[in-house]
């Protein structure tokens, strides 16, 4: 991940850290999900751990029951597990949320997750159970029910910003390599109008014909569209007669009467004798 996706990630996680539940039983279940043993270097988590440390003597505590919890339990719940286990990548302009728990637990909280939001997946990697999600709009869900509103408002616009470069990107490159075939095609109806010209075969054309040849001279830069608006012609007109003069150019004149001047020599006068004099 880039610089700033890395602080979006960790600007998250501290607004998750700094919730800090008002019902005593929301506080029982995010002490549940984030697990009393919990390690980490997180600041903001660290201090989460000490403020809800003290419910670990609450005797429904060890008992957190998710099928029975209500649904206000059930996101606390949740909210210390993406704490304590949970992580999010944003590299490339993808969005990757996985939970690395034990083994035993990764098909249970693959199900509570898809109670709450969507399907995700799990799979045993080296030893541990690995929940994920790849989705974009299962993971925005999930943040946004679990409490990450302020980051996930500044995600939600870098992806729109991300996608609205993309899409430009798209259109610019689009439009660049249009101009260049467009470019390239005038370079070559121009030296088609000057070879027939050259050879007295321009003026054989027709009358639509000439008048395109005529305009495209003028104006080189135009595009099919304009020389039709300008000639007041069909487009697809004005296409067939650039296309003509390409393929007039490149073949070979056929000889025509009166198109250039023949040379004829004249005979020679012969001797008496048959032999030329």
């Amino acid at each position: 991940m880039t610089d700033a996706e890395r602080d979006l990630v960790i600007a998250l996680r501290n607004e998750l850290a700094g919730i800090d539940p008002a019902r005593p039983c929301d506080r029982i279940a995010e002490a549940a999900g984030l697990g009393m043993g919990v390690a980490t270097r997180e600041p903001s988590v660290a201090r989460l751990a000490v403020r809800l440390r003290r419910v670990a003597d609450d005797p429904t505590f060890a008992g957190f029951a998710w099928d029975t919890a209500p649904d206000h339990c059930r996101t606390a719940w949740l909210r210390g597990r993406f704490l304590a286990r949970g992580s999010l990548s944003l590299a490339g302009g993808r969005t990757h949320l996985e939970f690395v728990v034990p083994p035993d637990e990764a098909p249970i909280l693959a199900a509570r997750l898809g109670d709450v939001v969507g399907p995700a997946s799990w799979r045993i990697r080296r030893g541990r159970g690995v929940v994920t999600w790849k989705s974009a709009e299962a993971v925005g869900t999930f943040l946004r029910r679990i409490g990450a509103a302020g980051a996930l408002l500044e995600l939600e616009a870098r992806q729109v910003s991300r996608a609205l470069r993309g899409e430009l990107n798209r259109v610019l490159n689009a439009e660049s390599a249009n101009l260049q075939r467009a470019v390239a095609a005038a370079g070559r109806q121009l030296d088609a109008i000057d070879v027939l010209e050259a050879d007295g075969r321009l003026s054989e054309q027709p009358y639509a014909v000439r008048l395109v040849a005529d305009a495209r001279r003028e104006t080189p830069e135009a595009t099919l569209t304009e020389l039709a608006e300008h000639l007041e012609l069909h487009r697809s007109a004005v296409q067939r007669a650039l296309e003509r003069l390409e393929r007039l150019a490149e073949d070979d004149p056929a000889p025509v009467a009166g198109r250039r001047s023949a040379v004829r020599s004249s005979p020679r006068p012969s001797r008496a004798d048959g032999t030329l004099a």
